[in-house]
């Protein structure tokens, strides 16, 4: 298992300064130097901090003229937080792993609807839940551990639907998958987005 990319969620953490701006943030959107003066340090500082909780998916940010705005990304603190959980504790409560029935049978009938008789995607879904039900059933499909190029991938995806930089970007933004200097990886399935826990 790709346990780096656990590890490298956390490593973002891993500083009281960087768990003060994600504080601030719950609270609302800051520019970096309404933050900086929060805080006491410089804005460059917070540039440094911001990049690394960037990078990790635990904040967005938003350009104004010359200033950045951050925010939370609570999405993917919410599924971070809870990949650590379901990784450590997988293999004591097999379930964290293993739909029940009204979960596989929702799987299946998205996956009957939204792909034809070839297997080919009809249209990607709009709806989240649904979008992540047929990302996940694509990305079974990959083999784990295995590094792919960029054009295998795209290739891989063609064979779905003609859109290969659309999925193969929800690939990476839902992490499915890890991207790094253009290679491939899927990440551990406790790492990814999870849909049974959507309402």
């Amino acid at each position: 298992m790709q346990l780096d990319k656990v590890v490298a969620y956390h490593k973002a953490l891993a500083d009281p300064t960087r768990i003060k701006m994600l504080i601030l943030l719950a609270e609302g959107e800051l520019n970096g130097q309404m933050l900086a003066e929060k805080l006491y340090v410089t804005p460059a500082t917070i540039t440094h901090h911001a990049t690394k909780l960037r990078e990790a998916s635990l904040i967005n940010e938003r350009r104004e003229k010359n200033t950045i705005f951050f925010s939370l990304n609570h999405y993917f603190i919410r599924n971070n937080a809870n990949a650590a959980v379901q990784l450590i504790y997988r293999t004591v409560e097999g379930a964290a792993t293993v739909m029940d029935d009204n979960h596989k049978r929702l799987a299946e009938s998205v996956v009957r609807n939204f792909l034809d008789a070839e297997g080919r995607l009809k249209s990607i879904p709009s709806q989240l839940k649904k979008k992540l039900i047929v990302l996940e059933h694509l990305v079974s499909r990959l083999e784990p551990g295995r590094k792919y190029s960029e054009k295998e991938i795209n290739e891989f995806i063609q064979t779905f639907h003609a859109d290969f930089a659309t999925i193969r970007r929800e690939f990476i933004m839902h992490q499915f998958m890890a991207r790094e200097d253009q290679i491939y990886e899927l990440n551990p399935p406790e790492m990814w987005a999870r849909w049974e826990q959507l309402a």
